[in-house]
C-alpha cells in the first residue's frame, strides 16, 4: 500500500529535499506541500495524507498550533522536525503533547553529509508511523488524569513529597483515544497482586513521551518503589523530558547521572547516548552507548542488570514503541520470578514494542495505558 504524505516547510530547500527523499521510495508518494501552518490544516482536510511531515518555526501559524487543529479535524499521523538543542526538545515534546506520533533532528549537515542514512531513517520513520494506531490519535484535548488516592506514608517518612503548587498554565495531557473496541475486551488483565518491589522498570519508544506522561502522573508522592524509565530518545532531548516530568508529577523526576541512588518516589530516566544498568546496591551505572547496540538507551540492557541484581522483585512495563527491544531483558526478569506487564494493542500508538512481550508469552498482565499507573498504585502501596 503507498503511504500519501504532505510535507509541510517554510524553507524551499527543505520542502524539496524531504519531497525528493520520500519520493525516491517507490512505496511513498508527496501527495501535497505547504509552507505555513493554515496551509497545512487546509492540505490535511483536502489531500487526506496518511502522514504529515511539520516543521515548527513558520509564518502565520507554528507547527504546535497546526498539529493540534489538525488533530480536532482530520486526525493525521504526524512526524516532527526538530532541532537538537534544549529549546528544541521542549518544542518537540510541545508537539507530541499536542497529537505529534514522532520527531526526527533536522539537521542540514547530515542531509548533505549523509543522505543515504537520512533517506533510511526518514522512510522508515514515515512508514512505522503511517501504521500508527489511528485510535491513539486525538479528536480533542484531554482532562488532566484524575490523581490516583493512596494511602499516605507515616509522619516522618521519606516517601512523603509535597506536591507542586498548582500553576496556571494546565499540564500538558495526552490526546483522548476512541474506546477500545470489544473485540480488546478479553485482552485486559484483572487487578494486579499486592507485591513488596524493590524496584518498577517501565521501558517504551514511539508513543512514550505522552504515555509516560499519563501513567507517572498517576503516581502519588508517596510511591513506595523506586523506578527507572528507558526511552529511545537523543542525549539532546533526556534532561528536557525528564524537567517536564518532574514539574507534572507529584514522584520526582530526574535524568540518571552515574552514581545516583534508587529510592521510593524517584524515576530515572535513561540519559539518550548511554546505557543505564542498575546494580543490587541500588546505584546507578551510566555507560557509553555502544555502536554496535541499535538503541542508546537499551530496555533489553537496563531490564537485564534489573534481573541480575534483584530476581524476582522487579515489577517491568513495556509500553508503546517499534521493535522489539525490551523482549529479551523482560525474558531474563520473567526467569528470575519477576513481574511483566505490557501495555494492550488499543492504546498504544505503535503496538510493536508490548507485541513482543505478549508473542513470546511473557506478559503476566496487559492493560490500557490509563489503567497503568493505578495498578501500579495497587501492587506497590
Amino acid at each position: 500500500m503507498v503511504v500519501k504524505v504532505l510535507v509541510v516547510d517554510d524553507s524551499g530547500f527543505f520542502r524539496r529535499r524531504v519531497s525528493e527523499i520520500l519520493s525516491a521510495d517507490p512505496s511513498i508518494q508527496v501527495v501535497g506541500t505547504a509552507t505555513n501552518g493554515k496551509e497545512a490544516i487546509d492540505q490535511a482536510i483536502a489531500l487526506k495524507p496518511d502522514v504529515i511531515t511539520m516543521d515548527y518555526e513558520m509564518p502565520m501559524m507554528d507547527g504546535i498550533t497546526a498539529v493540534r487543529h489538525i488533530m480536532q479535524r482530520c486526525p493525521t499521523a504526524v512526524l516532527m522536525f526538530s532541532s537538537l538543542t534544549h529549546e528544541g526538545a521542549r518544542v518537540t515534546l510541545d508537539a507530541l503533547d499536542a497529537g505529534a506520533v514522532d520527531f526526527l533532528p533536522k539537521n542540514f549537515e547530515d542531509i548533505s553529509r549523509n543522505p543515504e542514512k537520512v533517506k533510511q531513517m526518514l522512510c522508515e520513520k514515515v512508514h512505522s508511523i503511517a501504521r500508527s494506531n489511528r485510535r491513539s490519535l486525538s479528536s480533542a484535548p484531554a482532562p488532566a488524569p484524575a490523581p490516583t488516592a493512596a494511602p499516605v506514608a507515616p509522619a516522618g517518612s521519606s516517601f512523603n513529597r509535597p506536591a507542586p503548587a498548582p500553576t496556571a498554565r494546565p499540564a500538558p495531557v495526552a490526546p483522548t483515544r476512541n474506546p477500545a473496541p470489544a473485540a480488546h475486551a478479553h485482552a485486559h488483565s484483572p487487578a494486579p497482586k499486592r507485591k513488596a518491589y524493590k524496584l518498577v522498570a517501565i521501558g517504551t519508544s514511539t508513543g512514550g513521551p505522552v504515555a509516560l506522561q499519563r501513567v507517572l502522573t498517576q503516581l502519588p508522592a508517596n510511591f513506595p518503589a523506586p523506578i527507572v524509565l528507558i526511552q529511545h530518545m537523543p542525549a539532546a532531548f533526556t534532561k528536557a523530558f525528564a524537567e517536564r516530568l518532574d514539574k507534572l508529577c507529584r514522584i520526582s523526576v530526574k535524568e540518571a547521572e552515574d552514581g545516583d541512588i534508587l529510592r521510593p518516589g524517584l524515576a530515572l530516566l535513561a540519559p539518550g547516548g548511554k546505557q543505564m544498568m542498575v546494580d543490587g546496591r541500588g546505584a546507578i551505572k551510566i555507560l557509553p552507548g555502544d555502536e554496535r547496540l541499535n538503541y542508546k538507551p537499551c530496555v533489553d540492557i537496563t531490564f537485564g542488570s534489573a534481573a541480575k541484581s534483584y530476581g524476582d522483585k522487579v515489577l517491568a512495563v513495556v509500553l508503546t514503541g517499534m521493535g522489539a527491544d525490551g523482549r529479551e531483558g523482560a525474558r531474563l526478569l520473567k526467569q528470575g520470578g519477576s513481574a511483566i506487564w505490557a501495555q494492550d494493542e488499543a492504546s498504544c500508538v505503535i503496538y510493536g514494542m508490548p507485541m513482543a512481550i505478549v508473542k513470546a508469552d511473557l506478559a503476566d498482565a496487559v492493560y490500557s495505558l490509563d489503567d497503568i499507573g493505578r495498578h501500579l498504585v495497587e501492587a506497590c502501596l
